[in-house]
């Protein structure tokens, strides 16, 4: 590659933003802050400025603000209101992400969504790698499949990033702030036993997005911290690094709690592309030590 061209791709990313849609989920703040501390120039629209599954609003958009890569933070979240809202699920998850993706591959620019470890069964005993055979058990799982499966026929360059079950700091909206909380008010806090994830810190996750997009990875990743428990062993490890004791939670099967929505047995995810991220104890650590100044924990 010639040097001229790698100093002008430079220049172009230092000039032109990074497009982030959905700018008010946890994923889409999260990313505006780490680039905004990365010194990554970035625009990040709402619903209100961008409608993903518009193509008329994308296309308006992208020759407004002329980015020199889209990275997609919106969507549906609500596994279980999904099974009742499975239009608005799969035109918020499938739609949106092809709508993205189709009008970033004819301006040949880099592309990046977000997908799920529910497109997985859990019926295998190892954990899921990016070549696994996906069969989704509920309607969320499904959509996050279609995105992926969308988004790569229209634009084989795209980034998809597969994730499972993350937590930050920066918001309540995370099993691990309600764990916490439990665990300071000495409350009773019930949880799967039987259910084994890949938690993911989301500092972890958009540093490691970020990185991916910038050395124009393509296809699917897997990307989350180095580590797999229950929901159960997550809050127990969350108190303990809080230096409060474990003793509050109360292991229950996944099916004590009537979800609407299935959930698998296991939903583990690591890596065949040789990306690795901090292990759970270390990112749960960084997390917990940031929520003991965080006013959203502080009561």
């Amino acid at each position: 590659m010639r040097p001229d061209f790698v100093a002008d791709h430079i220049a172009e990313r230092a000039i032109r933003p990074l497009l982030i849609a959905g700018a008010h989920g946890t994923l889409g703040r999260a990313v505006e802050r780490i680039c905004h501390t990365r010194g990554l120039v970035a625009v990040a629209l709402g619903r209100a400025e961008l409608d993903v599954t518009s193509p008329t609003s994308v296309e308006s958009v992208l020759n407004t603000v002329r980015p020199w890569a889209v990275l997609n933070a919106a969507g549906y979240v609500r596994v279980d209101a999904a099974e009742a809202e499975a239009g608005k699920c799969f035109s918020e998850n499938a739609t949106g992400p092809s709508v993205l993706a189709t009008a970033c591959a004819q301006r040949d620019l880099p592309f990046l969504t977000f997908s799920s470890d529910l497109v997985f069964d859990g019926e295998q005993e190892a954990a899921y790698t990016e070549s696994s055979v996906a069969n989704p058990l509920n309607v969320y799982g499904r959509s996050k499949l279609a995105a992926e499966q969308r988004v790569l026929a229209v634009h084989p360059r795209a980034l998809v990033v597969r994730t499972s079950a993350f937590f930050n700091a920066w918001d309540e909206f995370n099993f691990v702030h309600f764990a916490l909380q439990a665990a300071r008010r000495g409350q009773r806090f019930e949880a799967a036993d039987d259910v084994r994830i890949s938690p993911t810190y989301v500092p972890d996750l958009v540093n490691a997005s970020l990185d991916l997009l910038l050395d124009e990875a393509a296809g699917i990743w897997h990307v989350t911290n180095n580590g797999a428990c229950t929901w159960a062993d997550l809050a127990r490890m969350t108190a303990q690094h809080a230096g409060l004791s474990p003793d509050y939670v109360v292991p229950r099967p996944m099916a004590a709690f009537g979800l609407a929505a299935a959930r698998p047995r296991q939903t583990v995810l690591v890596s065949e592309q040789g990306i690795v991220l901090p292990s759970l104890e270390h990112a749960l650590s960084r997390c917990v030590r940031e929520m003991e100044h965080h006013p959203l924990v502080a009561g």
